[in-house]
């Protein structure tokens, strides 16, 4: 066992978090841990790591045991060093070995016979071998790359970089550290598809135990084998991903709503007979029996299920024209990097669109020139009684936290009294003296919701919505899905939660090329569209390459007849010899298969879609620059190897 609750019992004040908990974490477990927001899910994670103490019971570690904590929290650490330096703290000892071995170094360069520097010098290089201290760089830049950075980006400040950046270093130092048990509150809140696809990948081969506080079911599918829900104080433990738990705790329900209703009726027919019988002699022994078997008997609860519901309910108060906003040759550029180059778009009435694609890619950056935040050459018309309502992660960061929520939601301006926004506050689970919490106590998932919920306040009819359905739980989500479902205006949303948007958006949008490309249907019909075009373009690019004249061989060398023979062989001319014809035949198959391999790079290139992902434009081309080198090398090496067995032959 790595770490575990036995009968743990945690309070905040009068609030009892969970109750008579156990839990026991065993080597490469992978759990997802979840509940509804404000439940304590991050607080079970902070008694594990040791930020908190029980109320009763006892946390286990095994001495041991290193834990891994990523949260939200370390958005406060702040420093000069770039990100592959603040990623590289993760080797410390490295770190500290080769200021020791640079040390010592010099010391013996003074004086190289001190038996004890040299065998402190010869440890050091031991220890430095066996932590494989001479990879950590390499090591660091391709953990990083897979969490989304660019080679340029890794010198830069983490100053520099964003919340959602920042937090991807500090995962990727965390990884390099390689805790036995790591915890992670929202691991993908931030990330893009590319980047959560390859953090799925490093952690089903990760070695050790992880414990993960998410509400991305596609994600927690392919992560978990092991579903521990934080309920009515207790834990709930499923055995299978997210999938098995929506079953089995439907099944788990039944039987004890079954066990319930048996029981009460059991109870019912127990009382009837009590009250019958109390009174008469004969049978009073038997009535007395009953009532202490009443007495005894372990009450089921009701399994009536607690759920939150954020009764959400958009409301317009005008109805837009057909056309909500139009770009015009737009373009975009942050220095040399060019988001959009003369794209134009159009919103309708009725449009339900997601923005999607890779980091990078200026989607926040669209969104804001569409809400008119972000300065850009070009045009932008605006409909006729269009009133646009704009939610971005930054409104969160813009909420003053010496403010309570009542207070934050009175700056709206929306003209509603207080009992007005106290009901309104009261459908996104902020009830009774919830409402006069300052912002600066509240949990992630709470401050969404009041940035979320001063969105909604304006009665807009066009809604921009920037990543909505983060720090929200699973069925906060699903309420969200309904409401805008339901919702008689327009949005445009980017999110990376593939589940959200295939509910939400009847139209896909995507950054490619620098144009803005719109899909026309549901977020299932783009993936099944995009992959077809794919494996159309495969098929097509295989059968170019089929049909293409074959790569043009060298010249075939007709050796010359030999000589006559007129004096004796020389025997090391002709192994020599030998040994280039096989030189010459390796280089002929060589030249073959790299121009084989050019004309695909080629064709790779002349492929739109390859310039829509900077990534793999950069390694085509590199791969293309690659091979041509190698290819004129291959020739100028065949040319040479043809004029050596020539002058061979001629002397044998």
């Amino acid at each position: 066992m790595l770490a575990g609750l036995q009968n743990v019992t945690f309070e905040f004040g009068a609030r009892v978090i969970v109750k008579d908990a156990t839990w026991h974490i065993q080597p490469n477990e992978r759990i997802g841990l979840i509940g509804y927001n404000g439940t304590g899910k991050s607080t079970l994670l902070k008694l594990f790591a040791g930020e908190y103490l029980p109320s009763e019971g006892t946390v286990e570690r095994s001495r041991s045991t290193t834990i891994g904590y990523l949260h939200q929290d370390l958005l406060s650490y702040d420093t000069n060093g770039s990100i592959l330096e603040v990623a590289m703290t993760a080797f410390e000892r490295v770190q500290q070995l080769e200021k020791e071995i640079d040390a010592l170094g010099k010391q013996l360069e003074k004086d190289h016979e001190n038996e004890a520097l040299l065998h402190q010098y010869s440890d050091a290089l031991h220890e430095m071998d066996t932590l494989d201290g001479y990879t950590i760089q390499n090591r660091t830049e391709e953990i990083l790359q897979g969490l989304g950075f660019a080679n340029g980006d890794l010198g830069r400040p983490f100053r520099e970089f964003s919340g959602g950046w920042r937090m991807r270093v500090l995962l990727a130092r965390m990884i390099l550290q390689k805790p036995d048990l790591l915890l992670l509150d929202e691991p993908t809140n931030h990330m893009d598809l590319p980047s959560i696809e390859w953090l799925e990948k490093y952690l089903q081969h990760y070695q050790g135990s992880v414990i993960i506080v998410s509400h991305d079911k596609y994600f927690l599918n392919r992560m978990v084998t092991k579903i521990v829900e934080l309920y009515q104080k207790e834990l709930h433990i499923y055995n299978g991903n997210y999938t098995f738990y929506e079953t089995e705790k439907v099944q788990r329900v039944e039987l004890q709503q079954r066990a319930f209703e048996n029981q009460q009726d059991f109870i019912r027919q127990q009382e009837r007979f009590i009250e019958r019988f109390r009174a008469k002699a004969s049978k009073a022994a038997a009535a007395q029996s009953a009532m202490k078997r009443l007495e005894k008997i372990e009450r089921i609860e009701d399994v009536e299920i607690e759920r939150p519901n954020i009764r959400i309910n958009f409301r317009i108060d005008k109805t837009p024209g057909r056309v909500l906003a139009t770009l015009k040759h737009a373009t975009k550029k942050f220095g040399p990097l060019t988001i959009v180059e003369n794209a134009s778009t159009e919103i309708d009435r009725g449009d339900k669109i997601a923005l999607i694609g890779a980091n990078g890619k200026g989607k926040s950056t669209l969104l804001r020139m569409i809400a008119g935040t972000e300065p850009f050459e070009g045009e932008r018309v605006w409909g006729h009684n269009v009133e646009e309502g704009f939610y971005a992660q930054h409104q969160m960061e813009a909420l003053d936290v010496n403010n309570t929520v009542l207070e934050e939601m009175q700056l709206c301006g929306s003209q509603k009294t207080d009992l007005e926004l106290r009901v309104l506050l009261g459908c996104f689970l902020f009830s009774g003296d919830d409402v006069e919490k300052k912002i600066k106590v509240l949990s992630g998932g709470e401050k969404a919701r009041v940035a979320l919920a001063k969105t909604i306040v304006s009665k807009a009819n066009f809604l921009l919505l920037d990543e909505p359905t983060n720090h929200l739980d699973m069925h906060s989500c699903e309420l969200l899905i309904e409401a805008l479902n339901k919702y008689e205006g327009s949005y445009l949303l980017v999110s990376h939660d593939r589940y959200f948007i295939s509910k939400t958006a009847n139209k896909i949008w995507e950054i490619d090329d620098r144009q803005i490309r719109e899909f026309k249907g549901t977020y299932e019909e783009w993936v099944d569209w995009k992959e077809r075009n794919l494996a159309a373009k495969a098929d097509a690019a295989s059968k170019a390459a089929q049909n293409s004249p074959a790569p043009p061989t060298p010249p075939a060398v007709t050796p010359p007849p030999p000589p006559k023979p007129a004096a004796p062989i020389n025997k090391e001319a002709k192994k020599e010899l030998q040994r280039q014809q096989r030189l010459f035949q390796e280089l002929e198959a060589r030249i073959a298969t790299l121009t084989k391999q050019k004309d695909q790079l080629e064709a790779s290139l002349a492929d739109p879609a390859t310039y829509s992902d900077k990534n793999k434009f950069v390694t085509a081309e590199t791969e293309y620059k690659k091979t041509s080198d190698e290819l004129g090398k291959a020739n100028r090496d065949y040319e040479k190897v043809f004029d050596k067995i020539v002058e061979l032959e001629k002397t044998l």
